[in-house]
């Protein structure tokens, strides 16, 4: 045992003795009589979920699009000509691969766009990239409908600077990734430890562009990060 384990070990026993209580080497999560954080929108359906997310984000300043895996590539088009992008990063997810968007990438790349997959062996030249692109491109894991929160869990090849540098964000969602609140995303997350399975260690929840304020209360949108977001929901069933 090294001296700093010794001394914590030492640290924590005094503060079980003061407590007049014996150590305790786990902590048990308690089952609590009253847990209303399960019982909001326990009997909305995913399409009014989808509703719910909808109407937020006219509030967040974020635009929806709709659309079926076969109509997702024209989707994105429409997205991309909109804000005039002509270079792109993405996540390196096997979701795009997936969805069927591999193809859509190589077919941009001929045209001459700058399109750049996130490469865990390039960190820097990753930043590089995002500082300049028009358009950052992820996958949300999980999609809160009650505060238009898109879930990002930034493991290999899903660098955090994607949906943060560029000059717009997409966040590509799957319709069943649709919950009403944080409380199931923290479940999942919950849920993902208890079985063993390795999280990342940065986690992001992100509800549209920054939205900021000063002491005269004049909103300026995109001050930090992307200047324009736009969640693409798909319906994967």
């Amino acid at each position: 045992m090294t001296t700093k384990e010794t001394n914590q070990e030492m640290f924590l026993n005094e503060i079980a003795k003061n407590l007049g209580r014996p150590r305790k080497k786990a902590v048990e999560r308690p089952t609590w009589k009253k847990r209303p954080q399960w019982d909001v929108s326990t009997d909305t359906s995913q399409d009014e979920l989808v509703a719910q997310l909808k109407d937020r984000c006219l509030a967040i300043h974020t635009q929806v699009e709709e659309t079926t895996l076969d109509t997702l590539s024209t989707t994105l088009d429409k997205v991309l000509n909109d804000y005039e992008a002509s270079s792109i990063i993405h996540w390196q997810d096997p979701r795009f691969t997936e969805y069927g968007l591999d193809s859509y990438f190589a077919l941009h790349k001929e045209k001459g766009h700058h399109v750049r997959a996130w490469d865990p062996l390039d960190e820097q030249g990753n930043i590089t990239f995002a500082e300049h692109a028009d358009v950052g491109i992820t996958f949300s894991d999980m999609t809160l409908a009650e505060s238009g929160t898109v879930t990002l869990l930034h493991d290999s090849g899903k660098g955090r600077s994607v949906s943060f540098l560029p000059k717009s964000f997409i966040a590509i969602i799957p319709k069943s990734s649709l919950v009403p609140r944080i409380s199931q995303a923290t479940r999942m997350l919950h849920q993902k430890v208890e079985a063993g399975e390795a999280i990342p260690s940065c986690v992001n929840f992100v509800s549209g562009p920054s939205n900021s304020a000063d002491i005269e209360m004049n909103l300026v949108v995109g001050a930090h990060g992307p200047v324009r977001a736009c969640y693409i929901l798909v319906e994967d069933k």
